[in-house]
């Protein structure tokens, strides 16, 4: 699983107006009805295509866990599509973002500074154009990695360079070793 990736989804699931379904027979429903067919959600869900047929009649109440964590993680990527475009928006435009990690972070700068990483414990809002440039990486399916490093710019210029006021200087801030890392908007 992506840390960064699912933070985000997490922050923005907070946004949704009403509870996802929760029951195996809502969900593989609600599944359905948005793939039109139980064809499309079988093979989604690498299950037969009369399993899907069996919990929509709720015949089957229960699934085996590998399937029931399947099976939510894809309703709630499906659940309020417009809600979450709109948190989205909100945070990219005006909100920004708040990240809270604790993670080991350093930096490089010029000989004569401390540059020691050590473990720190941030809660940082972040401006609206960096939630933009999350929210698009992650839209364009970028790796975890490319996403800690758009983090990572965003902690230089914020905690570290408190918007230009000090530590000009500072080249590069390593993210590394994260214990923590929560998104919210």
């Amino acid at each position: 699983m992506s840390m960064f990736g699912d933070g985000l989804d997490q922050a923005v699931q907070k946004a949704f107006t009403r509870p996802a379904p929760k029951s195996a027979g809502a969900q593989m429903r609600y599944l359905v009805k948005q793939m039109k067919g139980t064809k499309a959600v079988a093979q989604m869900l690498r299950i037969s295509q009369r399993t899907v047929e069996r919990y929509v009649k709720d015949q089957i109440k229960k699934p085996r866990a590998d399937l029931a964590a399947r099976l939510e993680r894809e309703v709630k990527k499906r659940w309020q599509p417009q809600i979450r475009a709109k948190a989205r928006q909100k945070a990219a435009s005006t909100g920004g973002i708040v990240i809270d990690t604790r993670a080991r972070m350093g930096y490089t700068a010029p000989i004569g500074s401390t540059d020691q990483d050590r473990i720190r414990h941030l809660t940082v809002a972040l401006p609206p154009r960096y939630a933009a440039r999350l929210f698009d990486a992650q839209e364009q399916g970028a790796s975890d990695q490319q996403l800690k490093e758009i983090a990572a710019e965003a902690l230089k210029e914020v905690y570290f360079q408190d918007g230009g006021r000090r530590a000009g200087s500072l080249e590069e801030v390593r993210f590394t070793d994260i214990e923590h890392l929560e998104f919210d908007l």
